[in-house]
């Protein structure tokens, strides 16, 4: 039998098949059968263009219940939710190669508006999502409504955030690393209250981490957040494996090449990137920039694939440890990087040319310094090496960059750390501002969706002892909303009552300003 018959062949028994289970509309998204069990999104918004994305696999979890070559499938994008002005739609295929994921490059449409988009595959029709275009480039929009996420093992509690995210309604949704983490059941309930975890079940290889992104999106309030907005992600360590830096992982694999090729190709095929195909995985360029109009530049980092190695790693294994530069002079090495040269230099660049209100540094761990026993004299203190205090001389430089570059109201935004912190960015964080050491940024810093933390107590010694952090809580879990507007960036720390609880309640933990032209924490609540 010819490809072409057998691909009409897998075609039609998968559309046939479909019709038949009677999900011939939006079935629920993650019931088995349906085609588009993932859902769908949409990210990488430009103001005439937006990138949609799904994946056909009627079984989450089982990946021969996909057609073994490529399928076609249409799409549509309307002004309305009924789709009676459809304003753009096409064809797309997919393929075995990339897992039957599907990324659609929608342009021609409208600056600054919201639309409607779907799939269809035979008889059956995706779960329809909101999408926005960014503004025009020489706009000034009134607000940007932006949510802020990261962390969300599936182990260890419900995703209730992402149902607030959607409710929130924000213009846009940015996530911070950690989408996936890469141990746990193959299952689609998250662990009952009570229930024992078990590491177990760790992805390494191409199949186990696509079967790892299915697992996760099957979540009904994941897919309602991605639903709700367009996306713009970055990752971090757990979307390969805890703690890596460059080609090394704390395992020290000699094989890890073949394990960080094959996580970034699952993280390719399941995200709305604005990336072509790489020709390779071993290496996928993820720094990217985001316009909103004149309002806001997102210089989205990428601090895991182009880092030095960890300085002084642990004997028993590679990765971080917690030293000081007296036990650890390599911490203070200039020519370490977190960014790469590339990276830094593409960043200095950004910041040059923009012209936004609020240029937002969108990456993954906490930047501020954060000494982990006092700092007596020339003791130099005691630092976590895996964020960026394992990283001095390249934290300087980024540093240096945001002052030189005058980019206006610089803001970074990060995550990792599974605690909310509100911090003041200085040259110098042994010595109040003053003139020779003005503040630099502002820094908010979002806790995990559900991957657990440090008891509160421990925070509030961090605290103590780095009087730049203004603000830290690390005893529950939640994300960020903001309003950006050009007098003005107001922040919410959003934090779960129970996060096991799938219907737990949620509260305002803090609240915080920022002033145009006025670098600092101002907490207006908590």
């Amino acid at each position: 039998m010819s490809s072409r018959r057998l691909f009409l062949l897998d075609a039609a028994r998968l559309a046939a098949a479909v019709t038949a289970s009677g999900f011939v509309r939006a079935a629920p998204s993650n019931a088995t059968g349906y085609p588009f069990s993932l859902g769908v999104a949409s990210g990488s918004p430009l103001p005439d263009s937006v990138i949609l994305w799904t994946r056909i696999l009627p079984d989450p979890l089982d990946a021969s219940s996909a057609p073994r070559l490529a399928v076609p499938l249409r799409w549509e994008v309307a002004q309305d939710e009924a789709f009676r002005r459809i304003v753009a739609k096409g064809s797309a295929v997919a393929t075995p190669e990339l897992a039957h994921s599907v990324r659609v490059n929608v342009g021609g449409l409208q600056p600054g508006r919201w639309y409607f988009y779907r799939f269809l595959f035979g008889d059956a029709v995706s779960p329809v999502g909101r999408t926005r275009t960014a503004p025009g480039a020489g706009s000034m929009p009134d607000m940007l409504k932006l949510a802020v996420a990261s962390c969300q093992h599936w182990e260890f509690g419900s995703y209730a955030a992402h149902r607030y995210i959607a409710e929130a309604a924000p213009d846009l949704v940015a996530f911070l690393g950690d989408y996936i983490y890469e141990w746990g059941a193959f299952r689609r309930q998250h662990p009952q209250p009570g229930e024992r975890i078990v590491r177990q079940n760790e992805s390494f290889d191409l199949t186990s981490y696509r079967q790892r992104y299915a697992q996760y999106k099957t979540d009904q309030d994941l897919q309602a957040a991605h639903l709700a907005a367009p996306w713009i992600v970055t990752w971090d360590d757990h979307e390969v494996a805890n703690d890596y830096g460059g080609d090394h992982d704390e395992r020290l694999s000699i094989d890890f090449s073949a394990r960080r090729a094959a996580a970034y190709q699952a993280f390719y095929e399941h995200m709305p990137l604005r990336l072509p195909p790489p020709r390779s995985f071993a290496k996928v360029r993820m720094f990217q920039r985001v316009d909103w109009g004149r309002l806001a530049r997102f210089h989205v980092l990428d601090d895991r694939q182009y880092r030095a190695y960890q300085a002084c790693p642990r004997k028993d294994r590679g990765g971080s440890n917690s030293v000081g530069p007296r036990a650890c002079p390599a911490l203070l090495d200039p020519s370490r990087s977190m960014l790469g040269l590339e990276q830094e230099a593409w960043l200095e660049d950004g910041l040059k040319s923009s012209k936004a209100r609020w240029n937002i540094l969108a990456q993954q761990t906490l930047m501020a310094q954060s000494t982990q026993v006092p700092i007596v004299g020339a003791d130099g203190g005691r630092f976590w090496t895996d964020g960026w205090d394992g990283y001095p001389a390249a934290r300087r430089r980024l540093f240096d960059a945001l002052v030189s570059s005058r980019a206006s109201n610089p803001l970074v935004l990060g995550g990792d750390v599974h605690t909310f912190y509100a911090t003041e960015l200085r040259a110098d964080f042994s010595r109040p501002a003053s003139r020779d050491n003005p503040l630099i940024a502002t820094e908010f810093v979002g806790t995990s969706v559900t991957s657990s933390s440090r008891p509160q107590e421990r925070t509030l010694q961090y605290l103590a002892m780095n009087p730049h952090i203004k603000y830290g809580r690390s005893d529950r879990r939640g994300y960020m909303l903001m309003e950006l507007t050009p007098k003005e960036t107001r922040t919410r720390f959003m934090g779960l009552d129970d996060v096991k609880d799938p219907q737990t309640a949620q509260r305002e933990l803090a609240a915080f300003r920022v002033a145009d032209g006025k670098a600092g924490v101002e907490i207006t609540t908590g």
